[in-house]
């Protein structure tokens, strides 16, 4: 039976996901996703043994990578980078953060660092929305996107919560997309 359904879009699917991560956040699986994926971030930080480390600061609900990251700067003595957009024109570049409270936000409003640009060989990219083949959904602005693409050389690593998980063939890539090379939930590792 036919279903008179369009399919979603993806400013549709980034509403859906985003609405049931919020009410998803104050549960006590929210408590427990959090330290399991920690553990799967650092089992494969521990295989890439990264020299700069690019991270975010979380928002949203999305994974909190410090405690990862504070961790990876102990374990493999490497740099710790934050993300700087600008929205005109709409790029974005890493810089050296310190692993404190940030003292500074981009010009999208997000908590980001003031230390020097640096290109990092690992970074950790947070999803609203992924595809097991490596297909990743964030909130519309394009940054990662360019970013990866303008630096092919990094190591792309997708973080998410299992309930962000899109079938393929509802989530098809953009011309503009860049696939992640694995993306890390509380219970799997996705290789793509």
């Amino acid at each position: 039976m036919a279903s008179n359904n369009p399919p979603l879009t993806r400013a549709d699917w980034r509403q859906r996901l985003l609405a049931a991560r919020k009410a998803w956040m104050d549960t006590p699986q929210a408590a427990q996703a959090q330290a399991a994926l920690h553990e799967r971030v650092m089992a494969v930080l521990a295989q890439l043994e990264p020299d700069c480390l690019g991270l975010y600061w979380p928002m949203q609900g999305e994974f909190n990578p410090r405690d990862a990251a504070l961790a990876a700067r102990s374990a493999f003595a490497c740099q710790l980078a934050l993300p700087h957009a600008q929205k005109s024109p709409a790029q974005m570049h890493f810089r050296a953060w310190d692993g404190q409270e940030p003292g500074t936000r981009d010009e999208c409003g997000i908590p980001s660092s003031a230390g020097k640009p640096v290109v990092p060989d690992v970074v950790l990219v947070p999803c609203v929305g992924f595809t097991t083949e490596g297909w990743r959904l964030g909130y519309g602005g394009g940054y990662f996107d360019r970013f990866l693409a303008a630096h092919p050389e990094v190591t792309a690593i997708g973080v998410a919560w299992d309930a962000g998980r899109i079938d393929a063939n509802l989530l098809q890539p953009e011309s503009h997309d860049i696939p992640l090379m694995a993306v890390l939930t509380e219970s799997n590792t996705w290789d793509a």
